[in-house]
């Protein structure tokens, strides 16, 4: 130790606070953190898959709004926080999909296996039906299905995602297929 004060939040090394500065920032940093941390995590588990990566997010949105310097001067700080968390869950969706459209390959351009002609136009048939078959359900719908079917994602997880509850899942993922079914029963 050398013998030397320890500087309080919002204090320099060595320099006063200034006039009205009371030194409580990391005092109010945290219990904003106690009340708005819990919320803000729900917010993303229901968002996310991942249990961790809702806990970074909640780190991230409270690293952004202080590297802001926004912390103190806002009447609604809690606002700011969800704000700042919608604009992180766009920022993932949108990397997201740059990152699928880079791996997409068109039904087109794929080279279907087998020496059967007919076989593989049926194929391609199929899988263009099935496009705008999946095109047609309500978009909820259709996001529930392919989070079970395609990232193969459980009912529970589903529901922690969307914030619906296990029922609802289920009775969309089963209007999906029913729906599906007629869709494609019908060309």
């Amino acid at each position: 130790m050398s013998g030397r004060p320890v500087a309080r939040a919002g204090e320099e090394a060595g320099e006063p606070l200034a006039a009205g500065e009371t030194g409580d920032a990391a005092e109010d940093v945290a219990s904003l953190y106690r009340a708005e941390g819990p919320r803000l995590l729900r917010f993303f588990r229901r968002r996310t898959a991942n249990p961790e990566e809702a806990r970074d997010l909640v780190q991230e949105s409270f690293s952004r709004m202080l590297g802001a310097g926004a912390g103190a001067g806002l009447m609604r700080p809690e606002a700011y926080l969800r704000r700042i968390g919608q604009n992180l869950l766009r920022d993932r969706a949108k990397f997201a999909v740059r990152r699928s459209a880079a791996l997409h390959m068109s039904a087109d351009d794929a080279v279907l296996a087998g020496l059967d002609q007919f076989r593989l136009l049926e194929t391609r048939d199929l899988l263009d039906r099935l496009e705008l078959a999946m095109l047609e359900l309500p978009q909820e719908t259709r996001e529930v299905f392919m989070a079970h079917r395609v990232e193969g994602l459980t009912y529970a997880e589903i529901a922690e995602r969307t914030g619906l509850t296990l029922k609802q899942v289920e009775k969309r993922i089963a209007r999906a297929m029913l729906d599906l079914s007629d869709l494609l029963g019908s060309r």
